[in-house]
């Protein structure tokens, strides 16, 4: 039997009902404010482009403010730390986002530590990073914490389960097995140093593919009845694919993630998510 498809546009949407209704809640509790996200966009990419436009129009659609900072591609590090500083410092904005990645003359790593810890709604600063992996309270990102979502909308029970994650991005993959190990999963974290990687990933009760690479992981790499969680995006023959040959994973898969619409989705209803709780942790401590 084909695997159940896990439908991240759908669960993402739940997510947005909930959050559009909670900042309506926030705005009563604190006289009509409401939260606010600034974006960062450093260049002309055209990919950047879209998804921070797509930021955007998600906070107006849950009632948040939205405030967009384009700087141009040749633009000063010195410039980006004004900004950044700048909006650490304005009460009007909840969450601040760096949209990566930045031109080559500036180091994305440094300038996304800049932000204030109690700002970075996407969970990369040194301390949200530090906080995730002491399992203590803080801000998560978004990608890896939509992906939970998606692991529990499978009915996947992560206790004690073997969670396989391919990719150790500082963006994904680290912080994928962090979440993961706070919910008691046995987890590795596979790279392109992993020696036998189609042996590794078939042991996997849940596993989670992020290398960009397209359509890597085939049938005979899942074991049957995995819940299998692609992450990848990727451009072959004019068609948006992912890190997994969904057609053949998915006859033997138990649940699985199309691409589009699986994973993606769910980034942006979590950015929303964590910026409704910055907004709430500057009110309330």
């Amino acid at each position: 039997m084909p695997a159940e498809i896990i439908d991240g546009k759908a669960i993402a949407g739940r997510v947005r009902i909930t959050v559009a209704r909670d900042v309506e809640a926030f705005g009563n509790e604190f006289g009509g404010a409401r939260p606010g996200l600034a974006t960062i966009l450093v260049g002309d990419d055209p990919a950047s482009a879209v998804y921070v436009g797509a930021k955007q129009k998600a906070c107006k659609e849950v009632g948040m403010e939205g405030f967009h900072f384009p700087l141009p591609a040749d633009a000063a590090r010195e410039q980006v730390v004004e900004l950044i500083e700048r909006l650490n410092a304005d009460a009007l904005v909840s969450g601040i986002l760096l949209q990566l990645p930045l031109p080559a003359h500036l180091d994305g790593v440094e300038l996304t530590g800049l932000i204030d810890p109690d700002k970075d709604v996407d969970g990369l600063t040194p301390v949200s990073a530090g906080l995730l992996a002491l399992g203590r309270e803080g801000l998560r990102p978004c990608t890896p914490a939509g992906v939970m979502t998606l692991i529990d909308a499978a009915g996947a029970q992560l206790e004690g389960a073997e969670a396989v994650v391919v990719g150790r991005s500082n963006l994904f993959g680290k912080p994928m097995a962090q979440l993961l190990l706070g919910a008691n999963a046995t987890v590795t974290i596979c790279h392109s140093r992993t020696r036998d990687l189609a042996e590794v990933c078939r042991r996997a009760d849940v596993l989670i593919a992020a290398v960009g690479r397209a359509q890597m992981v085939k049938a005979d790499w899942v074991k049957p009845g995995a819940v299998v969680i692609d992450v990848g995006m990727n451009r072959l023959d004019g068609k948006l694919v992912g890190d997994v040959d969904f057609e053949s994973v998915r006859e033997v898969a138990g649940a699985i993630t199309p691409v589009p619409g699986g994973v993606g989705p769910m980034t942006i209803a979590f950015l929303l998510r964590n910026t409704l709780q910055a907004a709430r942790m500057a009110r309330t401590g």
